[in-house]
């Protein structure tokens, strides 16, 4: 019988880990190639993942409801075949290899023989094992304080400052080197003051996609440094246009239109005419982005929010928009979303007037550089200027506020791109078809 490791898998841009929240399938269990074996979970999206491969489940290596990076192992599925076996050579025939080589193939056979052992290591674990030259036969004396005595990330750092020689200042620099999974919620409670709580509070547990998303939203404000300008626009004739329309294409197309498509057309055709507000930032470099996919926050019925984006919008149609809109929109409530649909966005639009809210100081979604809040449209009254003078007359008002990055989108860059969206959605045609 042969082994087939089945690894967490990438899940987008910037996701580098997921929560198993439901196993499908149990060790020992027989599969068929694609059944359903997993169920996982991001900030962004609840995933079915399948089996690659046909076999037995032999091994489940992490619980409901661990946090695991992306590209680790956790399963091993036993399929048909033989393991291919390492080649044997003569070593007192091989000519000497350089010192960086030996290195290496020190590294993969210490790593090889980790994994042979009867004892569970985490990659994280055998990785701080291998940087630190701490052999099988050390690392299987290593008390483990983990679920059924496994060896956590904290075991290994406690050996460490208790061998000889290994300094504290060592072992806080494997703490900075290796990343943080399952220890990272608890570094981040730990580093937040006490909350006193007074008879008859109710405490009561973020979900999973409560604390991605906080742990997102603060991850966002330490990265980027946010800057918030607004504008207020006049949108009387977008809605007129609205108003006329909607019966018609309700009956045709069965669904509804709303102002978002109109919306997102419009920064998408702002975004072409301004290609340093679609960018990302990666350290000192700035990727300004070919395609314009834009986001669109989605509130879910439990509260939590959730953003599905619309691909190369600048290529659709505006009924191509509002179809991408209603059915994204439709899949989010449904948590119908596959992960090809919430990742890849360039841009996003929150609309902060679903709520009747007037305008709001949205958070960058990273690795984004800009988000566009749209406020409640209201009547109110406006001083127009006429070819006889000044008139006070009642428009449909709305205000936008567009949150930037200003690593690199300055206040003037970040107006510019307000003031021509401005001009964009004023000028509505009301004799748009649709």
């Amino acid at each position: 019988m042969a082994k087939f490791e089945i690894v967490m898998p990438k899940m987008g841009e910037g996701i580098i880990e997921a929560a198993i929240t439901k196993w499908l399938k149990r060790e020992g269990d027989l599969l068929e190639e694609d059944d359903a074996l997993v169920e996982i979970a991001t900030d962004k999206v609840d995933s079915e993942i399948p089996s690659p491969t046909a076999g037995k489940l032999t091994q489940i290596l992490f619980e409901e409801g661990a946090v695991v990076p992306v590209e680790t192992v956790i399963a091993i599925v036993e399929t048909e075949g033989e393991d291919v076996p390492e080649p044997v050579s003569d070593e007192s025939n091989v000519p000497d290899k350089p010192e960086e080589d030996k290195e290496t193939s020190a590294g993969k056979e210490n790593a090889r023989k980790l994994s042979e052992n009867h004892r569970f290591y985490s990659p994280l674990v055998r990785s701080m094992a291998r940087n630190e030259n701490i052999s099988p036969a050390e690392l299987d004396n290593i008390p483990g304080t983990g679920k059924n005595g496994r060896v956590t990330k904290r075991d290994v750092l406690a050996y460490l400052e208790n061998r000889k020689g290994t300094t504290a200042n060592r072992s806080r620099k494997i703490s900075a080197d290796v990343p943080e999974t399952t220890e990272k919620e608890e570094k981040v409670i730990s580093s937040l003051p006490s909350v006193n709580t007074d008879s008859g509070d109710q405490v009561v547990e973020m979900d999973r996609m409560r604390r991605l998303i906080a742990d997102h939203m603060i991850q966002s404000k330490r990265i980027s440094a946010h800057v918030t300008s607004f504008i207020d626009v006049d949108v009387t004739s977008i809605v007129t246009w609205r108003n006329k329309v909607k019966n018609g294409f309700l009956q045709r197309n069965g669904e509804k239109i709303t102002f978002t498509p109109v919306f997102i057309d419009a920064v998408a055709k702002a975004l072409h005419e301004f290609p340093q507000i679609n960018a990302s930032v990666d350290g000192y470099k700035v990727i300004y982005r070919k395609n314009i996919n834009i986001g669109m926050a989605t509130a879910l019925p439990n509260g939590n929010l959730i953003v599905p984006v619309i691909k190369n919008v600048n290529e659709k149609s505006l009924l191509g928009i509002v179809k991408a809109v209603n059915s994204l929109a439709q899949k989010a409530r449904q948590n119908a979303l596959v992960p090809d649909e919430i990742q890849g966005g360039t841009f996003t639009v929150t609309n902060f007037g679903s709520f009747d809210s007037l305008t709001g100081t949205p958070i960058i979604n990273q690795p984004q550089v800009a988000i566009l809040g749209v406020g409640a449209i209201r009547k109110k009254p406006v001083v127009l200027e006429t070819s006889q003078g000044d008139v006070i007359a009642i428009r449909h008002i709305m205000i936008l506020s567009l949150a930037y990055d200003h690593r690199i989108v300055d206040g003037a860059l970040g107006g510019l791109f307000l003031k021509r969206l401005k001009e964009i959605l004023e000028n509505w045609d009301v004799n748009t078809e649709i």
